[in-house]
């Protein structure tokens, strides 16, 4: 059975990051734990399906102030043909040029970090994104496949990959085609990358969360309102501090 088959490949995709990504994932967290515990951002950034992390990382239940997701809804789908669709968009997202016009309007200093997100890794918007932010000295995690930083050929005119504009990569270990299970023709069915990706996302904050309760820093977390102890407001108050966060850089 197919759907047997992908339960089958996710369980050893996740196996396999656990046994693989562990440094790479705390020598990431200890970055981005120096961005938050400094009052500065961690970025999260992505282009196209690579935008699903960002927008599950924060806000969510279980995430803290001190992310903040960079989303451009010319590079996120909202409608399958047409305006907004997917066609125009993996246009866009090849141009050169186009994203450092578009990030020109975040104050990325070198005291923040920036995690990019892209399972191919080969589009100019993640690699320049990257690229964006190193050059201001930010310190940069790419998560994406690292079968397709081995095998497929650079598409941007600097010869770089995604992986090469990164201080930290994250092998999301999806193979290149992303797609997991054969069912008898040339193209395989069932992604898999964005479950490696939210997985990866959900490890980054946890692991953030502990180094930054080590260093002493309290964590204004976002919270399901059926904990008990929460108080009504509580959300409404962690809004706020993002809030006055956001006026302290701009």
């Amino acid at each position: 059975m197919s759907a047997a088959e992908y339960f089958r490949k996710s369980a050893e995709l996740l196996e396999k990051i656990e046994a693989t990504q562990g440094d790479a994932i705390r020598d990431a967290a200890q970055l981005m734990a120096s961005s938050i515990a400094g009052d500065n951002w961690v970025y999260l950034f992505g282009s196209g399906h690579s935008v699903i992390p960002v927008l599950d990382v924060y806000p969510r239940y279980g995430s803290y102030v001190g992310y903040k997701p960079i989303m451009d809804p010319r590079l996120m789908w909202f409608n399958v043909i047409g305006p907004g669709g997917a066609p125009e968009l993996l246009w866009l997202e090849r141009q050169e040029g186009y994203i450092a016009n578009f990030l020109k309007t975040y104050s990325i200093t070198d005291k923040d970090s920036m995690v990019v997100y892209s399972h191919g890794g080969l589009n100019a918007a993640p690699i320049e994104a990257a690229q964006y932010a190193r050059a201001k000295g930010c310190k940069v995690i790419a998560v994406t496949s690292m079968d397709n930083h081995r095998k497929a050929e650079a598409r941007h005119s600097s010869g770089m990959k995604l992986a090469d504009a990164a201080d930290v990569v994250i092998d999301n270990s999806v193979p290149l085609e992303d797609s997991l299970v054969d069912v008898g023709q040339i193209e395989k069915v069932g992604a898999g990358s964005t479950l490696a990706v939210i997985v990866i996302s959900m490890a980054l904050v946890a692991e953030t969360a502990r180094v930054l309760k080590e260093r002493g820093v309290h964590l204004t977390t976002f919270v399901s309102p059926n904990v008990e102890g929460v108080s009504p407001d509580h959300n409404l108050k962690v809004f706020e501090q993002y809030q006055l966060k956001t006026r302290r850089r701009s």
